[in-house]
């Protein structure tokens, strides 16, 4: 008897001991896990497959405050925005492999960020709440294809270094948007592609410190990055391909980089290292155009904005490579550009200005269709305080100046080679107070015996001096 008790006893012990090991409890818990530790989509119910609407499980993934939200390969349907209320939800990031798409058959953005940032990139400007929940959102590794004529790919407003990566949007209105205010943004490694309105829009906004690098941004019908307006420094956009972001013959003038400054507040850019191209067939194309004609602020009546680079580029096939209407502190550099239809570079209204050691051809050897239609150009109007200097201006076609500067005054000309003109090397017209050195103006095109290598035309206290020309009388300088 007393065996038996205590062999009864030890089972109880070991069945205790059992019950509430760790080992036990971690089970337990385990087979009572909210979904919500479960990162991926499809444990909030997503199907992935296509057809089903998978709008209100995503968005009971992204309401989980789990954070990490996961799409595994797959299909997912949205017909309504996934609002990311980052003071709400904290830090979020939406991500995949690239195996998964996202169908956007409603209006507005698949994803819109949402925050409450209000300062400045300044750390101290910079709310405890910022940093502790909304910090640096992040989406990568997604495909996002419109299937509504209203539908977006991204939105970011109040966000705080929001990260754009490794995604594909297509077939939207805008592939990524930004709205009202948002500071530290970067768009990278991205593919936006073939979308009815812009590639990056940014909408009115206040940004500073934007970065998009190493993106393939075409064939969107209102221009590949967009800058309307708003109070914008520091845009940086570097290595990457811009093509054929204007549209057709019946869109409205539009580029593959467009900043528009119209009575606000945009300056501070840089565009380096990028391939930017076509196409000349829309009205009024350009690959870079930018107009600095901002507002006027309290302590100063200047209404250009500026502060540019636009260096080392790759630009052909539109109407005008680079135009910029009133900008100051500007420099155009290490360009090569070729089939501008119109102009290469057109500056009007500008101060301070560099522009130097560009190439500006015109190879036979894209003289099909009508290529050998297409002008190479440059044009300066009313400017003041320009230096231009060792450019390379080669085959500018049969009807323009190869070189004109109008109603302009202080600029400086120097060591620029001027080639294979059918018309006029370099034109002065109205321009004063001016100097031109060391070019090397001449045409050797068959039929240009009655070519000018320069031409002057009003103007006053100019210096003119070393300057080689062909030695022919018929195109020696000519003042009238």
């Amino acid at each position: 008897m007393r065996r038996i008790v205590i062999c009864l006893s030890t089972l109880l012990v070991l069945g205790y001991l059992l019950i509430t090991s760790p080992t036990s409890r971690s089970q337990n818990q385990t087979s009572e896990l909210p979904p919500a530790l479960d990162s991926t989509v499809k444990a909030y119910g997503a199907r992935g497959d296509g057809q089903t609407d998978d709008s209100a499980a995503i968005q009971r993934a992204v309401d989980s405050r789990q954070g990490q939200i996961v799409f595994p390969k797959g299909v997912y349907r949205l017909t309504k925005t996934i609002e990311i209320d980052l003071d709400i939800l904290g830090p979020t990031s939406v991500s995949s492999d690239g195996t998964a798409t996202i169908i956007m058959a409603g209006p507005g953005p698949a994803f819109r960020f949402i925050g409450t940032h209000e300062g400045t990139a300044s750390p101290d400007t910079v709310k405890e709440n910022v940093w502790l929940k909304q910090r640096s959102p992040m989406v990568d590794g997604l495909e996002i294809v419109g299937d509504h004529e209203e539908a977006c790919g991204i939105e970011a407003t109040g966000t705080m270094q929001i990260t754009l990566t490794r995604l594909t949007i297509r077939r939207a209105l805008h592939a990524i948007h930004f709205t009202k205010r948002n500071r530290n943004v970067i768009v990278s490694n991205c593919h936006l592609y073939e979308n009815r309105g812009a590639g990056v829009y940014y909408d009115n906004v206040s940004i500073h410190q934007s970065n998009i690098v190493g993106c393939h941004i075409s064939y969107n019908a209102q221009g590949g990055v967009v800058v309307n307006k708003g109070d914008i420094r520091n845009i940086q956009i570097g290595t990457c391909d811009l093509e054929g972001n204007m549209g057709d013959e019946s869109s409205k003038p539009t580029a593959n980089v467009l900043i528009d400054s119209e009575g606000a507040m945009v300056g501070e850019i840089e565009i380096v290292g990028c391939t930017i191209q076509h196409t000349h067939d829309a009205p009024g194309s350009a690959n870079i155009r930018i107009n600095e004609n901002a507002r006027i602020r309290p302590h100063s009546p200047e209404h250009r904005d500026g502060n540019i680079t636009i260096a080392d580029n790759v630009l052909s096939d539109v109407q005008t490579n680079i135009e910029i209407t009133s900008a100051r502190g500007v420099t155009v550099t290490g360009n090569t550009m070729w089939k501008g239809y119109t102009h290469n570079i057109r500056i009007h209204d500008c101060n301070n200005i560099v522009v130097s050691n560009n190439v500006l051809d015109r190879n036979p050897r894209y003289h099909y269709g009508d290529g050998n239609t297409a002008q190479v150009g440059m044009l300066f109007t009313n400017c003041d305080g320009c230096t231009i200097t060792g450019n390379h201006i080669n085959g500018t076609g049969d009807e323009r100046v190869a070189f004109e500067v109008r109603d302009s005054r202080r600029m400086n000309i120097v060591g620029c080679s001027i080639l294979d003109y059918s018309t006029t090397g370099l034109l002065l017209k109205n321009v004063s107070d001016s100097r031109v050195s060391d070019c090397l103006i001449r045409t050797d095109l068959p039929d240009s015996q009655g070519a000018q290598a320069l031409e002057i035309i009003g103007g006053k206290d100019n210096q003119i001096v070393n300057n080689l020309y062909k030695s022919s009388s018929k195109i020696a300088p000519r003042v009238r």
